[in-house]
Order: C-alpha cells, then sequence, then structure tokens
C-alpha cells in the first residue's frame, strides 16, 4: 500500500510539473513526510526535481537562452547569505506569513482581473533572483519571486515555461551537487529514487501531452491556481507554528 502511495505521488508531481513548469516540490516533500524522514525525502524530491527539469529542457531545447536566466541565477546567489542570516535571527513565522499573504492576494488578483503584460527593464531580473536568494536561504524556497516574475512577462508560454525550468533546473543542479557532497544521497534516497523514476516520468510526459494543448492564458491561469495553492501551504504552515491548527 505505501508503494503505491508512494509512486502515485510521484506520478503527481511529475505531471504538475510537467503541466506548468514547476510544482513537484510542491507536491512531493510534504506528503512523502507522512511515510519518510526529512532528511530522506529533502535530498530524493531535489533528485526528481532535477530529473524533471531535465527532460523538460529537453522539450524546450529550441527556446533555450543562458541570458534569461542568468541575471535570476546570479542575484539569487548573492540574496542566500542574507536569507540564512534572517533564518538565524529573525522568526521564519513572520517570513512565511508576509510570503502566503503576497502570493494569496497576487493570485486572486491573477485569478480574477486581467493582469497587464510588462515589458520589465533588466534590473527586475537581478532583483527577483536576490529575492528568491533571501526566501532559498530563510525558508527553502526560491521558487515563487520567479514564479511571479516570469507571469507577468509579455512572453509565450513556450519562453515562460522555459524562464521557469531553466532556473530551477541550475538551481537545482547545484543544490543535488551539495546534497551529494556532504552525503545526504544515501543509499535509501537511491532506492526509492529507482522506484519511483518511472513513474515519475510518466506523469511529467502525461503533463507535457496536456500543455500541448492548452492556450497561453490557460497556462497562466494554471500558474496562478498553483500559486493560490502555495500561498495557502505557506499560510497553514506559518499559523501551524502557533498553534492554530
Amino acid at each position: 500500500m505505501q508503494t503505491l502511495i508512494f509512486v502515485s505521488i510521484i506520478f503527481s508531481a511529475g505531471f504538475i510539473q510537467g503541466l506548468t513548469g514547476f510544482g513537484s516540490v510542491l507536491i512531493s516533500l510534504p506528503l512523502l513526510c507522512f511515510f519518510y524522514p526529512l532528511k530522506t525525502v529533502i535530498p530524493l524530491v531535489s533528485l526528481f526535481a532535477l530529473i524533471i527539469n531535465s527532460t523538460l529542457m529537453w522539450n524546450l531545447r529550441k527556446y533555450f537562452s543562458f541570458k534569461a536566466v542568468s541575471p535570476l541565477l546570479l542575484t539569487t546567489l548573492l540574496g542566500l547569505p542574507l536569507g540564512v542570516y534572517l533564518l538565524k535571527n529573525l522568526p521564519s513565522f513572520y517570513l512565511e506569513v508576509a510570503l502566503g499573504l503576497i502570493l494569496f492576494f497576487y493570485s486572486l488578483y491573477g485569478l480574477f482581473i486581467r493582469l497587464p503584460e510588462l515589458n520589465l527593464a533588466p534590473h527586475w531580473a537581478y532583483l527577483t533572483g536576490f529575492l528568491a536568494g533571501i526566501l532559498g536561504g530563510s525558508l527553502g524556497t526560491n521558487g515563487p519571486p520567479v514564479i511571479v516574475y516570469s507571469s507577468l512577462l509579455p512572453l509565450h508560454k513556450n519562453k515562460i515555461k522555459f524562464i521557469l525550468t531553466g532556473y530551477f533546473f541550475f538551481a537545482g543542479f547545484g543544490i543535488s551537487t551539495i546534497h551529494l557532497a556532504t552525503g545526504l544521497i544515501t543509499r535509501e534516497v537511491l532506492s526509492l529514487f529507482v522506484k519511483g523514476i518511472f513513474f515519475l516520468l510518466l506523469g511529467v510526459f502525461s503533463g507535457i501531452l496536456l500543455y500541448q494543448r492548452i492556450s497561453t492564458q490557460s497556462y497562466k491561469k494554471l500558474v496562478f491556481i498553483l500559486l493560490l495553492v502555495l500561498s495557502l501551504v505557506f499560510n497553514y504552515r506559518s499559523l501551524s507554528k502557533i498553534g492554530v491548527f
């Protein structure tokens, strides 16, 4: 039974990210923690995410542009130390509440009001990456600023998805390298990885097939729906720390 639940979670994670370009960790990490230790789950979902993003990078290879993601990656590295500092000196509750509320209202705004598409100046990419680094260092979640930034760009869905995929691929490669170097990728992690890889790829390709059938506008709506879910996760996690749930 546990194996069936495991592969169902992995399939769902692959499907969501194959469809939208993000969200696999959002689906898999909290659910897998019910069955496996956190020290096993974190490197495992990072490996799965790396495989997903490698597959999506190949699928979107004709849209490849390192220039599109390099400003985000560069300033993410600069923001990480500040994020770690905040993690050590500020209760994460405040950061999680702030992020959860911002994402909640932004996703509602995006779902029910037609957002303008903006030709953002280059400095916005650097600022986005810096904020992503802060959140990555403090909360372990660097994705939200990049998702919000890409949703505002006047681009076709393929280019938006590439920005997300490219960013998460290179960031994820660094994370998995650190996990390997520090011994977090254990025999148990590799065993679960082998067990889930087929179902992961099945989910990814199923998500890609559906993605090819939807318009850019529908794609953006899906992004906002997932952002709404992400905001609820953050709000639940932060409120549970003070005993509300």
